[in-house]
């Protein structure tokens, strides 16, 4: 048996099985909990239905989510960046003083490059980490150190990555099965994702498709809001946003501060970076840190106080105009002469030396009141409480991965169209080009340009398929990985269990039409052969593909680095450059190709035992000796294959080790007596 024989086998009943294993999970009545092996029973229903419904009751009739007031205070936060000498090149936040408290929405406000990102992610602990930056100053939670407290901080980013072909539901769903403790039942999951749906206003797209660039799905509003519900899920006291109504237009930025808000109005403490808002959106905003080069203008509630507090300071803001707008051209500094520069630093400087003077005489209190929300609640604080992500067994993790990355791969239409019509177009081009080759001289040179032909383009479309949409969802894993949702092991073995079956139906599709049209060797073990080596250097190029997409820091460095790298090992597959002939320097190369490994394959299959028509005595009369011109006299398609299925899994392991290596690291925030002067 020739064992691309056996591979086309294992494919065939891959497909199967992933087809059986997708429609057995639709048709169990348990499909909304992947980890249940049991089929309940109707007592057993009611017996879910009544602890679904005492979970739920647990939230409240009128506030599903009970949520611990939390407040956070910091004080003296520098944050700097260092030279090669390690002295203070630029100061990004100096001596930021603050609080936020539970049920209020707090907004950092302040001009381009005024630091409120940075100031974001220091608070949240998400600043990436740099051996050039120092954070300094102390963080509290409750009164507790931000460091020895375990608590759950949401935080939305600009950026809404999702997987594309999944609906709003099915989104939280997974978030929900990946993150809530297993000791809930899956009516309360769904129960618990139905509420979400409805705090955030998703219901009406709750079974629409999220979207991307090519396939038309929710608003941005919606995917913003979808993003806040995501990080809802395991019901956490904190909300940080980062720049949540970019790329918004006014209605869809009003929603989504309006969800802020209601958050804030439930007990949660809300936090979000925002750079001009309009002044419908302004008027959301409880309390207000103004930054201005990394250095505190005004942190107090927003209103009245802080128009009074300017204007006290000789600063009125005229009737009928936006206090956003105001405060933004008050402390922002004018780049126009010299002159003007000077003078409006000069008067930030001053802005922010009042403030903090005026801070000072209150035992820094920082202007801030009574909290409202706090007193009506009633409680004494605590350290904040939250449902703890709990990961369930590896096959769990693995048979809830492997779902999404089906519904990912066989819901992705536009992408699967473009591929199928690409196998079948560049069939039916080479296979007129080469149409019926006959067995003469000069059908030799032909065969083996085909063969190359084959190999090159079966491996370039699966490398670039790949390098197109993994770095965008390597994102996605690392944040879902930050969480806790789930291992790298699991995820990446469900994805290549899920893509396998669509990966192999493209080169077999090619091959299916080439082969005939061209009348290559005509037996159906040579066919087999054929398609079994094509399939498996779509494998090793999709895996290629996965390295490449975790090195590249985009999409676009993605598509420029891996066709480049395939390139070189297109010079070095056995048809343009001789083994015997490489340099010694380059030896390796040909070692590693999966090009050259899927040629010499496709080049013994196809030449050994063929006789070739000659007249001359230097004419080539069988295949062998066209083998032995190629250095591939001594080789089986066995040995190739073999050598082709290792390269795939050493960039499969490769891949594994660069996204365990790579994963986001973030900034120690360090104490207030290892403080860098920003002066000098």
């Amino acid at each position: 048996m020739v064992p691309p024989n056996v591979v086309a086998v294992l494919a065939t009943a891959a497909v199967a099985l992933t087809v059986r294993f997708v429609a057995s999970r639709r048709g169990t009545p348990e499909s909304s909990d992947p980890a249940s092996n049991d089929s309940p029973g109707e007592e057993e229903e009611e017996e879910e239905d009544a602890a679904a419904a005492a979970q739920q009751q647990q939230f409240g009739k009128k506030r599903d989510f009970v949520v611990e007031p939390t407040t956070i205070t910091w004080h003296n936060i520098t944050c700097v960046l260092l030279d090669k000498a390690d002295k203070v090149s630029k100061v990004l936040l100096q001596s930021v003083n603050g609080e936020a408290k539970a049920g209020r929405l707090l907004a950092i406000m302040g001009p381009s490059g005024s630091g409120k990102t940075t100031f974001l992610n220091v608070l949240a602990g998400q600043l990436p980490a740099s051996a050039r930056l120092r954070i300094n100053g102390s963080i509290m939670i409750n009164g507790h150190p931000f460091s020895s407290m375990k608590h759950r901080l949401a935080y939305v980013r600009q950026e809404d990555l999702f997987f594309s072909q999944l609906t709003v539901r099915e989104t939280l769903s997974l978030a929900a099965e990946l993150q809530l403790p297993r000791t809930w039942k899956s009516k309360a999951k769904d129960r618990y994702v139905d509420e979400l749906l409805y705090r955030l206003g998703l219901v009406t797209c709750a079974d629409t498709a999220v979207g991307d660039a090519k396939t038309r799905g929710i608003s941005g509003g919606e995917k913003k809001r979808l993003s806040i519900a995501c990080e809802l899920i395991a019901s956490p006291s904190v909300v940080f946003a980062d720049e949540p109504t970019t790329g918004l237009d006014a209605f869809q930025a009003e929603k989504v501060m309006e969800t802020l808000r209601k958050l804030a109005q439930e007990g949660h403490t809300v936090v979000c970076s925002i750079h001009q808002p309009r002044g419908s959106i302004y008027s959301k905003f409880d309390d207000l840190v103004l930054l201005s080069s990394g250095a505190l203008v005004y942190a107090g509630p927003a209103h009245d106080h802080a128009l009074m507090h300017f204007a006290e300071l000789g600063h009125t803001c005229p009737e009928h105009m936006n206090p956003a707008e105001y405060f933004a051209d008050l402390i922002s500094v004018d780049y126009s002469s010299s002159e003007t520069e000077a003078a409006t630093k000069e008067k930030i400087a001053g802005l922010v030396d009042a403030f903090a003077q005026k801070a000072a005489k209150l035992n820094h209190s920082f202007l801030y009141g009574a909290n409202k929300a706090e007193e009506e609640m009633k409680v004494e604080i605590q350290p904040p409480q939250s449902v703890a992500i709990q990961r369930g067994s590896w096959w769990r993790q693995f048979r809830l991965l492997l779902r999404r990355a089906w519904m990912q791969v066989t819901r992705d239409k536009v992408t699967n169209k473009v591929r199928g019509n690409m196998a079948l177009t560049s069939a039916l081009i080479f296979g007129s080009i080469f149409w019926r080759m006959g067995h003469s001289q000069t059908s030799i040179q032909d065969r083996m340009g085909l063969l190359q032909v084959a190999a090159v383009n079966t491996a370039m479309a699966a490398l670039t398929k790949t390098v197109n949409v993994f770095p965008t969802e390597r994102l996605i894993v690392q944040r879902e990985q930050a969480k806790g949702s789930y291992a790298l092991t699991p995820y990446l073995v469900a994805k290549l269990v899920a893509e396998a079956p669509v990966s192999a139906a493209f080169p077999l599709m090619f091959g299916a039409i080439l082969y005939p049209m061209a009348r290559l060797h005509p037996t159906l073990g040579r066919f087999s052969a054929f398609s079994g080596i094509v399939m498996v250097e779509a494998f090793a190029a999709s895996a290629m593909g996965l390295t490449v997409g975790a090195i590249a820091p985009s999409t676009e460095a993605a598509l420029a680095l891996g066709p480049s790298l395939m390139t070189v090992f297109i010079v070095f597959g056995g048809y343009y450059v001789n083994s015997e002939n490489t340099p010694t320097i380059f030896r390796w190369i040909p070692e590693v190709s999966l090009i050259r490994w899927a040629f010499q394959a496709l080049s013994v299959n196809e030449f050994k035992g063929l006789k070739f028509q000659g007249t001359n005595t230097f004419d080539l009369r069988d295949g062998d000796q066209v083998l032995e011109r190629l250095s591939f006299g001594k080789s089986t398609v066995r040995g190739a294959i073999t050598q082709e299925a290792r390269i795939a899994l050493f960039w499969y392991w490769l891949t594994y080790v660069l996204l365990k290596r790579n994963k986001p690291r973030y900034q120690a925030l360090e104490s207030p007596t290892a403080a860098v002067d920003p002066v000098n």
